[in-house]
């Protein structure tokens, strides 16, 4: 803007100061022109007038010549020719005369009773010729026959008039300059407050909603600047009250997580003694046992993910992190919840990295029931080590893939996947005699019956966990079908934790 403001002002002043010299050197040369020729027509009048009392008419060649030469004298020793019919006479007889004294003006003399000027130019050189008809003196206005042409050059106007072309040139450099500089002025008032603002809004979007700009002045600036400052306040208020309302749901969350805590941990044990003597009793009641226990286990399961993420939310989540090997992580986990025979695993040995043993196991837990309750067989764990290559970051990673051959995700659901409580009704089909085992978080946001329904909070958890670690976990879509997670995670081998 700045660039555009200064171009401006030098556009607008070098126009004006053509515009300006055009117009100066039109009118200073029509002046000196025509004080030129008002002197030439007068000075020829008034000596014609004086001479030619003194000829006789008709006349003959030396009395031409005579009458031509005193009223050269008369007026400055200029260029004298007088005509009297076929007879011809100059004051000066090696000039050469035919060249100036055009057939036009010779007409226009022979025609009239005024006197007449034409400027040309003659080798390069202008002139000024005037004519004027000798009239008699005696109040008969006929003319006598004698006419007589004055030759003037026009060296000196000419040169005083571009004399006065090149000093204004001269001068629209510094008038140019003086633009310029004025211009770099005028955009430095003008953009000051702009820039200021600009900072401002840079800052305000940042995240500090403290941002302000002063406000100076009445004008346009003045009401932009003050605008935003409104803007400002009204969206640090919005703000603060979004927080608090945030702040109040993580308290109540955790609070009600918190008090269900207790009241579970009996229902958990009562379900527990129904479930073991579902054996004894009649076909309903152990039926409804085996639901009471199944039912409590899920809510169980929930009020600790609900717990889980109001930490995460709270910012109170440390990693308790150890050189751990992954591949044994993996297989443990696997081997926990009993799904060793349902899934193919390929394991990299050896891929030892510094994470929260418990966090992972959490992810693989997740990421694996998720593919097995809402996926079909056969479902893959791999697990590799990425040099950088493909992130082209230069890091190492650890990568971790859950692949299944279902339908997938549809592409709305594959965007929202790990959103809080998210759950694609008719992303994927599910098993619904699929368990995922004591300790599973693996809730998507798909749905199902009663009978496995997640909480729609494992994949958030699983997303949370790996962020902490520095890692992240995408999802995507096999070529034949089957939707795939991929979790990647730092490879750290020292003793680091967080």
């Amino acid at each position: 803007m700045r660039v555009r403001l200064v171009v401006t002002f030098v556009v607008v002043a070098l126009i004006s100061a053509v515009t300006a010299t055009a117009l100066a050197y039109r009118d200073a040369r029509t002046a000196v022109l025509q004080r030129t020729q008002n002197a030439a027509v007068n000075d020829l009048r008034e000596r014609v007038g004086v001479v030619a009392a003194d000829v006789d008419l008709p006349p003959d060649e030396r009395t031409l010549a005579r009458f031509a030469s005193k009223v050269s004298e008369g007026i400055g020793a200029r260029i004298v020719v007088v005509r009297y019919q076929d007879l011809s006479a100059t004051s000066d007889t090696l000039a050469e005369t035919e060249g100036r004294i055009t057939a036009e003006l010779r007409a226009a003399v022979r025609a009239g009773s005024g006197a007449r000027f034409q400027r040309v130019e003659w080798r390069g050189e202008p002139y000024l010729v005037v004519g004027l008809p000798v009239t008699y003196a005696d109040g008969d206005r006929r003319t006598s026959g004698l006419e007589v042409f004055a030759i003037t050059a026009l060296r000196a106007e000419r040169d005083d008039t571009a004399a006065l072309l090149d000093s204004v040139r001269a001068g629209i450099v510094p008038v140019v300059v003086l633009a310029a500089v004025l211009a770099l002025l005028a955009a430095g008032t003008v953009l000051r407050p702009v820039r200021k603002l600009g900072r401002a809004t840079r800052e305000l979007a940042t995240g500090d909603l403290g941002s302000r700009v002063a406000v100076r002045g009445h004008d346009e600036l003045a009401d932009l600047a003050r605008t935003f400052n409104e803007t400002a306040d009204a969206l640090q208020a919005s703000d603060a009250e979004l927080r608090a309302q945030e702040a109040k749901a993580r308290r109540f969350v955790a609070d009600v997580s918190h008090e269900l805590r207790t009241p579970l941990a009996a229902m958990t044990m009562v379900a527990t003694v129904l479930e073991e003597d579902a054996d004894q009793l009649p076909p309903d009641a152990a039926r409804a046992a085996r639901t009471v226990g199944a039912e409590t286990a899920r809510l169980s399961r929930l009020v600790d993910d609900l717990m889980e993420i109001s930490r995460f939310d709270a910012k109170a989540v440390r990693l308790n992190a150890s050189v751990t090997d992954l591949a044994d992580t993996v297989r443990a986990s696997l081997a926990l919840r009993g799904w060793t025979d349902r899934v193919t695993a390929e394991l990299r040995e050896g891929a030892r990295a510094v994470v929260d043993r418990r966090r992972v196991d959490v992810i693989v837990a997740n990421l694996v029931g998720n593919a097995l309750r809402h996926g079909a067989p056969p479902v893959t764990v791999t697990l590799a080590v990425d040099d950088g290559g493909e992130w082209g970051d230069g890091g190492e990673w650890v990568v971790l893939e859950v692949a299944d051959h279902g339908p997938g995700l549809a592409p709305e659901a594959r965007e929202r996947v790990f959103d809080r409580f998210y759950k694609a009704d008719a992303a994927r089909t599910r098993s619904t005699n699929t368990e995922t085992g004591s300790g599973d978080r693996a809730d998507s946001g798909d749905s199902g019956d009663s009978g496995g329904q997640g909480s729609g909070l494992g994949m958030a958890i699983a997303l949370e966990n790996a962020r902490l670690h520095g890692g992240t976990i995408e999802v995507g879509q096999q070529p034949l079908g089957g939707a795939v997670f991929t979790l990647r995670l730092p490879l750290r081998t020292g003793e680091e934790g967080e």
